[in-house]
């Protein structure tokens, strides 16, 4: 099914050239040096952060060991071994970074099913020693037929990676310590929660639930494996992997997939680059605007926002790019086939892999991936009139792992979400009094739809002229890429509640890919000289520049003036929160279409050469509309905490790490907190609406009997925040409040909890329980008590 507009798309590269389009003798007298610097620079950059951030340096010699042995080298091996013919020698090394961090899982299973945890620096052998003895696998270590890559495209998805790197350093690394290092620290409330799964992965298999002993944990948890594996195998700690390390590798490495997997889907080298950026250079266009109402109007943010917000999305990511790579190969055209050799059969295994993995590595990616393929599978029956037997096997392949994952890794919890059409976005066209004509209803449901789209989908512009030159008649990648773009929105709208928001980020990618296929499209039809490339790149840096510049400036004057001006003003309606951004891409359509109208009538006149130009010039700017966010994000947190940091005082973190270098990792601890307060002066006896305390579990790496029990499977699903255990809840808490021989006796005999970790400040008769238990540590406000 290819196109049926021949100015569509230039001929594709033949094989002997090289990726920039010289030919390969030329472009091979690079010295072999040359070719590497641009990813030693990106290395560097991300080094100087992590250094500057206060990471020791020999924590990111000991990760840079790590990544190296443990996941780049056995990864690349086997993807050497399944993939048919080579193309670059960075496709090599990035999918098979992916192929790693899925052997890793397998390694990490059964060194900890087996206690065999202080063998995991040695699991890669099981892949080297095979490489090395059997002489079939032997040449796997030195192949031969690269193609050169540009050193323009290296650079350039070089640059995002160092962009990326230096905005995480300016919102997260420069503003987190490692360990909470005083009393007033803040911390995103999900981070302890999240370290604790990690610290519980070291141990058990399959995970538990940290904050109630033993209580099964079914969640997606692969993520939290791989930072166990990360720790035991670097030997580094892991508040390390968490707060420094893990996102911005795996964010690098998610920049390098998303590359390759768009040159290989496309044959052409430069939607590489391109779909980088917009993965993880460009965001949202509503977050910017206004500057003082909540910008989570639809859920999660992008990628780079929810870094370190969801680190099983940002460890997800590479994972689904390589799926999506590994699938899409299958579905190619003829040409893009030529152009870039296929993966072969070979393709099945590794989209298996990758499935399996990205499964209960994120639960948002695989059904949004298997909608995909299954809308191109059905695009394919009614067109082509046959049964499209590789969508039939990918499917089953797919198929298979999500049937596993939601019966063994989930056990069908559904953590909450439901079927409420519209849930997620109906809030904002609610009139329950009905004041609202028929025709202004109608209105502001329109708005609100569209708020989404410039919320999420502004960078997936680039597909609506693919799709419209080539008059619907797509590949069955295409297709493919298609399905899965709307599948994520289409969940969204139709399963409630915030993780809902989650499928349209598993969607992005889909649709970023295809809007950079439309993109370089649009680029060739325009015929740009190097002059003209130039031009408009420049012109993209300086409206990126200006429009920074507005909203930092006047978003404020804007919410304030577009409030006034459409009555809302000082009065609460359903959709204020969209109207200041709503109204800026209004007022930026406005001089879009002016200036279109000039650029025609200059193309007609006195400037031909600007003639069929003003489509990319257009589209150029669509996509980067979003470009400021992280900006604006980098200078807003100068003044501004993350939402949702909540004290963690560095006496609570303190006590919980001596507790973890003094106890076993199958020891129980008890506590007298299970609320997370708005600041530490709260009334211990006042209560508190949440269930949010991680402190313990998360830095002492050991289970609690109740701790926090709000994100458990239990009450995710039952949505009332109630314990279900009150009789239990009840014995642990009158412990701590009123102590008695009888009550300490029950808390180690029955429910083998080892020590008592009592706060002061929530409310905690210490006198007593020193008379009924060995106090072994006390540092003023926490102090800690061995049942022995």
């Amino acid at each position: 099914m290819g196109t049926t507009d021949s100015t569509a798309s230039t001929p594709l590269r033949s094989p002997e050239r090289s990726a920039d389009g010289a030919a390969g003798p030329a472009a091979r007298r690079l010295p072999a040096a040359g070719r590497f610097l641009p990813a030693g620079a990106a290395y560097l950059v991300l080094v100087a952060v992590l250094l500057k951030s206060g990471t020791a340096p020999l924590d990111v010699a000991k990760y840079t060991g790590y990544a190296a042995w443990a996941v780049v080298l056995p990864g690349t091996l086997v993807f050497r071994a399944l993939r048919r013919r080579p193309h670059t020698l960075v496709e090599d090394l990035a999918f098979g970074a992916v192929v790693g961090l899925v052997l890793e899982l397998a390694a990490w299973a059964l060194l900890v099913s087996l206690g065999l945890q202080s063998l995991a620096l040695a699991w890669p052998l099981a892949v080297v020693v095979p490489f090395a003895a059997v002489p079939s696998l032997r040449r796997h270590w030195l192949p031969t037929g690269y193609r050169t890559v540009s050193t323009a495209w290296s650079w350039a998805v070089a640059a995002t990676v160092a962009f990326t790197s230096l905005y995480l350093y300016v919102v997260a690394l420069r503003t987190n310590p490692i360990v909470p290092d005083s009393e007033t620290t803040r911390q995103y409330i999900d981070l302890p929660y999240l370290l604790s799964l990690a610290g519980n992965a070291k141990h058990h298999v399959p995970l538990t639930f940290p904050q109630a002993a033993g209580e099964p944990l079914n969640y997606h948890w692969f993520t939290f494996a791989h930072m166990a594996m990360t720790s035991l195998v670097g030997d580094i700690d892991l508040a390390v992997v968490q707060m420094r390390l893990m996102v911005p590798a795996l964010s690098a490495l998610a920049m390098v997939v998303a590359a390759v997997v768009a040159w290989r889907l496309t044959a052409r080298p430069w939607t590489g680059p391109v779909a980088a950026a917009l993965v993880f250079a460009v965001g949202e266009f509503t977050v910017n605007y206004p500057a003082d109402v909540n910008s989570w109007i639809f859920g999660a943010l992008s990628v780079p926002l929810m870094s370190w917000a969801s680190l099983s999305l940002t460890y997800s990511l590479p994972l689904l790019l390589a799926l999506i790579g590994a699938v899409g190969d299958r579905l190619r055209g003829r040409e893009e086939a030529e152009a870039v050799p296929a993966f072969g059969r070979g393709a099945f295994v590794l989209a298996a892999l990758f499935a399996l993995a990205s499964s209960a590595a994120k639960a948002s990616s695989l059904p949004v991936t298997l909608a995909g393929l299954a809308f191109a599978g059905v695009v394919v029956l009614l067109v082509e009139r046959r049964i499209p037997w590789n969508i039939v096997g990918l499917g089953a392949v797919l198929g298979a792992a999500q049937v596993f994952t939601t019966a063994v890794i989930f056990r069908f919890e559904s953590y909450g979400l439901e079927v409420v059409p519209f849930g997620n976005i109906k809030g904002y066209w609610d009139d329950p009094e009905q004041l609202r004509s028929a025709p202004v209803q109608a209105g502001v449901m329109l708005l609100t739809v569209g708020a989404f789209l410039l919320n999420h989908q502004l960078r997936v512009a680039g597909l609506l002229p693919l799709l419209w030159r080539r008059r619907l008649a797509l590949q069955p990648v295409q297709w493919f890429l298609l399905g899965g773009a709307l599948a994520g929105p289409a969940l969204y709208f139709v399963v409630n509640g915030f993780n809902a928001s989650y499928f349209t980020l598993a969607a992005l990618p889909f649709g970023i890919l295809l809007s950079a296929w439309g993109f370089a499209e649009s680029v060739e039809r325009a015929r740009l000289s190097r002059r003209a490339g130039a031009a408009l790149a420049a012109g993209a840096v300086l409206f990126v520049a200006l429009l920074t510049w507005g909203i930092q400036r006047y978003s404020r004057d804007w919410t304030e003036f577009v409030l006034r001006r459409t009555g809302s003003y000082g009065e609460w309606h359903s959709y204020n929160a969209l109207l200041p951004a709503a109204a800026a891409a209004a007022a930026l359509a406005g001089i879009a279409l002016v200036a279109g109208l000039l650029w025609w009538a200059l193309g007609r006149g006195a400037v031909p050469g600007l003639r069929r130009r003003g489509g990319v010039v257009l589209l150029t700017g669509v996509l980067l509309a979003g470009a400021p966010t992280l900006l604006l994000d980098g200078l807003q947190t100068r003044d501004h905490v993350w939402e949702s940091a909540w004290p963690m005082p560095a006496s609570q973190v303190q006590a919980a790490r001596w507790v973890r270098e003094h106890s076993d990792p199958d020891d129980v601890l008890a506590t007298n907190t299970h609320c997370r307060p708005e600041d530490d002066h709260a009334d211990p006896n006042r209560g508190c609406g949440n269930s949010l305390s991680f402190w313990l579990s998360g830095y002492s790496e050991r289970s609690v009997l109740v701790e926090g029990w709000a994100y458990s499977p239990r009450v995710m699903a039952k949505g009332d925040g109630a314990f279900w255990d009150p009789a239990l809840l009840q014995l642990n808490d009158e412990t701590f409040q009123r102590p008695s021989a009888e009550n300490v006796a029950r808390l180690r005999d029955q429910h083998h909890v080892r020590y008592l970790v009592a706060d002061r400040k929530a409310g905690a008769d210490t006198g007593r329980l020193g008379e009924l238990a060995k106090p072994v540590y006390d540092n003023g406000r926490v102090a800690v008590f061995e049942l022995t």
